[in-house]
C-alpha cells in the first residue's frame, strides 16, 4: 500500500466517524463525469490527491472545522460548492482588483468569518493556503496552512492543525508568492496567531 493509500484509509476513517459542523451525514463521493465538469469549469486540473478525496471518500462534509466543501453542487445548507466559490472568488477580483483571487487557488473549506482553507493547484504539492481576509489588507490575508495538501490532512487526522486547542497561538508563515501569482506590489507581510471563529 502506497503513502498516499495509507493516508486516505485514514481519512476515510475519521471521516466516517466525525461530523463538522453543519453535515449530517457523509455525503457519497462523485462520479468521475462529475470531477471532469468541475476541472472544466474552473479551467484546471485538480491535484491527484485532492481529486481521489472527492472521488472515494465523499463530496465533502469531512476535514477540519466546517469539513470540505462539496467539489461542484451545493447542498442544501446553502454553502457555495468549492468550484462556485472559486469563480465568484476570480470575478470579485476583477471587479476589485484591490481584493484579487489568485488563478488556480481552489477554496476547499470555509473556517467561518470569510475564512477558507485553499489548494494552490499549481504547485507541485497541492500546498494548502489559508485566507483570512479579516485584517482588511489583501497582501496581509494569506498564509501557507501547510506545505503540501498530504500534510494538511495528516495534521486532521493526528490532531496536529493549528486550528487545535493544543496550538493555539500558533503562527503561519506568509505566502510570499501572493503578490508575484496577482502582479501586486508586495507590503509588509504579517505573522500573527490565527483562530478559526
Amino acid at each position: 500500500m502506497t503513502e498516499n493509500e495509507q493516508l486516505l484509509a485514514r481519512v476515510a476513517a475519521k471521516a466516517r466517524n466525525t461530523r463538522p459542523w453543519g453535515w449530517a451525514s457523509l455525503p457519497e463521493p462523485v462520479d468521475e463525469a462529475t470531477s471532469a465538469r468541475a476541472e472544466a469549469a474552473l479551467g484546471f486540473a485538480l491535484p491527484p490527491l485532492l481529486a481521489e478525496l472527492y472521488l472515494r471518500i465523499g463530496d465533502g462534509g469531512f476535514g477540519p472545522e466546517y469539513g470540505l466543501l462539496p467539489l461542484l453542487d451545493s447542498p442544501p445548507s446553502g454553502e457555495p460548492a468549492a468550484v462556485a466559490q472559486y469563480l465568484a472568488n476570480r470575478e470579485g477580483g476583477q471587479k476589485d482588483p484591490d481584493w484579487p483571487w489568485p488563478e488556480g487557488v481552489l477554496p476547499i473549506s470555509h473556517w467561518g468569518c470569510a475564512m477558507y482553507a485553499c489548494v494552490d493547484c499549481r504547485s507541485r504539492q497541492a500546498t494548502v493556503l489559508l485566507f483570512e481576509p479579516n485584517p482588511g489588507d489583501v497582501d496581509q490575508a494569506w498564509f501557507i496552512d501547510a506545505p503540501s495538501l498530504t500534510d494538511w490532512l495528516r495534521a486532521w487526522v493526528e490532531g496536529t492543525g493549528w486550528y487545535e486547542e493544543a496550538n493555539e497561538g500558533l503562527e503561519l508563515a506568509p505566502w510570499t508568492d501572493f503578490p508575484i501569482r496577482t502582479a501586486r506590489r508586495p507590503t509588509t507581510p504579517r505573522t500573527t496567531p490565527v483562530r478559526a471563529s
